[in-house]
Parts: C-alpha cells; structure tokens; sequence
C-alpha cells in the first residue's frame, strides 16, 4: 500500500498555490497566466500520474483511501476516496478547467482574482468528486458556489447581477434540501451519528423516512443538474457569463448534480430510488423535448446552446432511472461526453462573440467565409452535439437507449413509448443545431464585411477547440475507455437492487 495521500495533495494544491497568485509581482498579467496555467497542467498530469499507477480498475471498492479525523466534537473526518464512478468526472475536471484556463487569456480586468477563483473552483469540484463523507461533501458543494457568483457578476455580461443573484438563490436554496438530508441520514440510525459513506450504504430506513431523504436529495441535485422544472437559471447564467467560466458551468457543474444523483441517491436510498424511478423516466423523456423545442425559440446563441444541454442531462436523467447497467454505464458515458461537447460549444460561441461583438442569432449570418477555422470547428462540434455516429454523444445516448429497453422493471409498452418519444427527442436536436449553424455562418449578411474587422483563431483558440475535439472522436471510436472505468462499480450498485 502506498501511504503518500494522494487524493489530498490533488484537492488542496490548486487552491494553495493559487492564494500564492496575490504575492507575485506585478508586471503585467502574463506572469499571472502562466503560473496558473502551470499549476493546472501540473495537477492534471498529477492526477494522471496518481490515477495510473495507483488505480485498479477490476476493484469496485474505494481506493487511494485517506481518513483524518477533522473535528473531534461530533465525528467530523477529512474522508476521501475514489472509485470506478468518481475517477471519470475527476478527469474531466482536471481537462476541462486547463482548457478553460487556456481559454480565458482574454480577460485582463482583476486577472489575479479571476485566475485565484478559477482555482479555487478546481479544487472545490475535485473535492466534491472524491469526497466519501457526507458533511464535506455539502462542503465542497457549497464551495463550489462562491467562486461561480463572484465570476459571474464580475466578468458577465449587461445583465450579470441579475444572473448571478438568480444562480446563488436558486443553488442555494437547492443546497438548504441538501444540508438537511445529509444531517437527516447522519443522525438516523441505531448507533452513534455517522457521516461515512460506507457504512450508510448498508444502512436499511423505513421507507417513508427513505422517501423524505430522497425527495430532499432529488431536489438539491435537480438544482444543480438541471432537470425541470428546476432548470431556469442554467440559461440565463450561460448567456451572461464570460466564455471560460461557462466551459466550467457546462462542462463540471451540471456534472455535479448527476454524480450526486447516482453517488448519494442510487447507492445510499436504493428502496426510494427504485419506487422514483419511473418518474426521473418520465420527466427525463420531458426534459429531452422541452429544451430542444425552447431552444428553437431562443434569438441568443448561448442561450441556444444552453437549452441543448439541458436536453441533453435528460439522457443522463433517463440512464440513472432504468436501473440497468447498460442505462447507468451510458449516462456515465453521456456525463463525460456532454462535459467534453458542452464546454467545446461554449468556448467557440465565446470566441466568435470576440470576433463579432454580436449575441443575436438573426443579427449575424455569412461568417463562415471571414472565419473558416471557427466554421470547421464549429460544424464538428454541433454534429458531435447533435449525436453524429463516431462521436461520443452517439455512443452514450445508444448505450441509454440500450438500458432502457432491456430494462427489467417496466412493461413493453410504457419502455416503447418512451423510446418513441427519446427518438423524437434526438430528432429535434439536428434541428436547431443546424439552424444554429445556419443563421451564424451562412447567408450574406455579413458577406461583405471589411476584412480586418476579422481575424481567423489563432493557435491558442484552435488548440483548445482541437484538444476537446480529440477525446469526443475518441470515446465515439472506442467507448471503453471510460466504460471499462465504471463498469465494476456500477454492477456493484445495481447488486443492491436485486439482491438486497
């Protein structure tokens, strides 16, 4: 065994160095950029590093375990851990916030705070990712809120205060549910109070009390991961937010709220869970149509995109609710996919806002002759959105579709009919995808534009856009790499619901 606390070091070092930021000197902000730039490179191949030499992959039980006692007073441990399900987002995290690092060079106003927060906010979601204990679950949850608000109404749009206000109300507000069911698990039970998660998964409640945990869960991660009605801060904060702080939001938080889902309501409540999960089914299926239908409507672009990845959690909601483990494998495979699109999608809509200083769908048109490279980049990534075979988003929502309908729980016809109705779902996502497309680069609205006003992605800009672009080709071509991550654990899971 390796006594080195890895987990530890990967939690703590960005926020560590990144309150060094405040000491450096000043001489301009590049300095600035490149330290952090570094911290985050060197965290990622730590991470990497930690992962590949010190993971199993055939073992579904916590590994790299640390346990400190924190506070003596009620049982408080610095717990952490991870397993087939935390190791994916964990990555993902680290990849997508050097990119988003990479991607916000731009910003020159109070660079130091911005950089501190954007590392404050990596080891918050790290944090929150291998947690394996209730209360500092809640905390690095909460954490992770402060660092969003201060981002938004600090580097957003016209509108900032408005969205950022609206964001911490509504997280917030989600959070309270969250504190009370963690505090409500932790003190029921026989013995003395425990917050760890091993022991509370072979806990037994009686199921009204399960329920009231459940619903309190469900709704503080319905808040986090979109799912309507809870969904309606997610598009006004992404059209007000800088672009790296949105490959953030897309990319991890509405991560967040799928992994609690699976993490704390399918392993620790599995009697509620299964008595729900129809609903998330159901509301799922809703979820796909509604936001691709809005998102026709919406004259914003990144207002645009948001609705689609709203539409797009819906798979994620409909994977956890089939209780299969081809469903749940699949909406692991689509939480990584959607990190990987999503933030893709936001990081070029960024960069072609700085191009054109325009927001409005119909006001732009004929860009693709000015800007070519964003053009090619751009149509990749919508095809990869709208579930194109050889991308990763295919992948996942065929591996759902697959859990749905070899599903075990539900009779043939309410499995026919809501497959029917996830295919209308993917039929409407090309739709306004291509119409996305259509209203920015085609037509001559902008055709004769003086051509200095343009200047085409430079390499920074293409190697973000390319080293996103990579892994969605990648997991599209071979999906194991992630599958073969989660696929003890999750059978462990579902061990519960048939055999408990």
């Amino acid at each position: 065994m390796n006594y080195f606390p890895w987990l530890t070091t990967i939690v703590v070092l960005p926020i560590s160095a990144g309150s060094l930021i405040f000491f450096l000197p000043h001489r301009g902000n590049k300095l600035i950029k490149w330290y952090t730039m570094c911290i985050c490179v060197f965290e990622l191949l730590l991470t990497t590093y930690a992962f590949c030499y010190h993971f199993r992959l055939d073992d579904p039980l916590i590994q790299l375990a640390e346990d400190y006692k924190w506070i003596n007073f009620f049982d408080f441990y610095w717990r952490l851990g991870i397993d087939g399900l935390s190791i994916g987002p964990i990555l993902l995290t680290g990849f997508i916030t050097t990119l988003a690092t990479l991607a916000a060079w731009p910003v020159t106003r109070d660079s130091r705070l911005f950089h501190f927060l954007m590392l404050a906010m990596y080891s918050g979601q790290i944090g929150s990712f291998s947690s394996r204990d209730l209360l500092l679950f809640f905390i690095m949850w909460e954490f992770e809120l402060i660092p969003v608000y201060l981002l938004l109404s600090m580097w957003g749009g016209k509108k900032r205060l408005y969205s950022a206000t609206k964001f911490i109300l509504y997280t917030a507000g989600g959070s309270i549910f969250l504190l009370i069911g963690v505090l409500g698990i932790g003190l029921y039970g026989p013995n003395e109070p425990t917050l760890n998660f091993e022991t509370l998964a072979n806990q037994s409640y009686p199921v009204a009390l399960e329920i009231i945990f459940y619903i309190g869960f469900l709704i503080a991660f319905a808040v986090k991961s979109p799912i309507i009605p809870l969904h309606t801060w997610l598009p006004d904060t992404h059209g007000e937010a800088h672009y790296s702080t949105c490959m953030l939001l897309a990319g991890i938080l509405l991560k967040m709220g799928a992994y609690g889902l699976v993490r704390i309501n399918m392993e620790l409540l599995p009697h509620a869970h299964s008595i729900f999960a129809p609903w998330l089914i159901i509301v799922g299926t809703m979820q796909i149509i509604y936001a691709a239908s809005t998102s026709l409507g919406q004259r914003n672009l990144k207002k645009r995109i948001a609705y689609s990845s709203v539409s797009h959690m819906g798979f994620i909601i409909i994977g956890i609710g089939s209780i299969t483990d081809t469903g749940l494998n699949g909406a692991i495979l689509q939480i990584i996919s959607h990190g990987f699109i999503g933030a893709a999608l936001f990081f070029l809509a960024g960069t072609s806002y700085d191009r054109m200083r325009l927001v409005y769908l119909d006001e732009m048109g004929g860009m693709a002759i000015s800007i070519p490279k964003i053009f090619t980049m751009f149509s990749i990534l919508s095809m990869a959105s709208l579930a194109l075979p050889g991308m990763s988003g295919f992948v996942a929502e065929l591996i759902v579709f697959f859990g749905i309908i070899t599903s075990q729980k539900y009779f043939l016809m309410p499995k026919i009919l809501i497959t029917f109705v996830m295919a209308i779902g993917i039929i409407l996502t090309p739709i306004y995808s291509l119409s996305m497309l259509r209203q920015m680069f085609y037509g001559y609205k902008l055709f004769n534009a003086p051509s200095s006003y343009f200047f085409d992605s430079g390499p920074r800009e293409l190697f973000v856009s390319i080293s996103i672009f990579l892994p969605v080709i990648g997991i599209g071509l071979y999906p194991d790499f992630v599958l073969s991550l989660s696929g003890e654990k999750v059978e462990t899971i579902l061990y519960n619901y048939f055999y408990r």
